[in-house]
């Protein structure tokens, strides 16, 4: 039992090590053209579904702490919806990620229950992640961002259906499809080293 509670510790630690280097370096981001695709997504979904969902609230805490510390300056966008509402800002990053954290780990656990391939849930947790972090981002940011100047001139006066298109669009379909397949291969693996299986 001993054993077991120092080993979650220590892929805690790990898994927390790989956010923060990869939050404030080039790693974090994987740029194509204009594209910036997210890959902070993949280690939260990867601590939900080795370890749970309590596992994947604590990384997704570190995931929107990093997220929010860009704010102060990192970033543009970011800095300036913290000028704009520093409440939403911080909302929009920290308890979003904390959420989705969370919830990747109970979808996983409830598709791993019905999964006789012992592999789908995996696929299916790394996907909920990186499909939740950004229904929970973009939600966050038109609940408190939606009617200020800023992004009713980003939106060119269309509406929010358009706008969502242009802010999701290929970058959400690509970050997805990534996060699928890089979360759920690197879970499947590690849980098959650990003989967890």
């Amino acid at each position: 039992m001993r054993n077991k509670k120092t080993l979650t510790m220590v892929q805690i630690a790990i898994l927390i090590a790989v956010l923060l280097v990869m939050s404030f370096t080039p790693l974090g981001y994987l740029r194509i053209g204009v594209l910036a695709i997210s890959l902070l997504t993949i280690p939260v979904v990867i601590g939900a579904m080795l370890i749970g969902p309590e596992a994947g609230a604590l990384l997704g805490l570190i995931f929107g702490l990093t997220s929010f510390a860009q704010c102060f300056g990192a970033d543009a966008f970011g800095t300036t919806l913290l000028n704009l509402n520093p409440f939403g800002a911080f909302f929009m990053c920290v308890p979003t990620r904390m959420l989705m954290g969370y919830l990747a780990g109970v979808i996983f656990k409830g598709v791993h229950r019905v999964d006789r391939t012992r592999t789908v849930s995996y696929f299916v947790g790394g996907l909920a992640g990186a499909v939740l972090n950004t229904v929970f981002f973009m939600g966050a940011l038109l609940v408190f961002f939606w009617n200020t100047p800023y992004i009713q001139e980003m939106s060119g006066g269309k509406g929010i259906w358009a706008f969502l298109l242009v802010m999701v669009g290929v970058n959400g379909v690509v970050e997805a499809l990534v996060c699928c397949a890089a979360g759920g291969a690197i879970s499947k693996a590690v849980s098959k080293a650990l003989k967890r299986e």
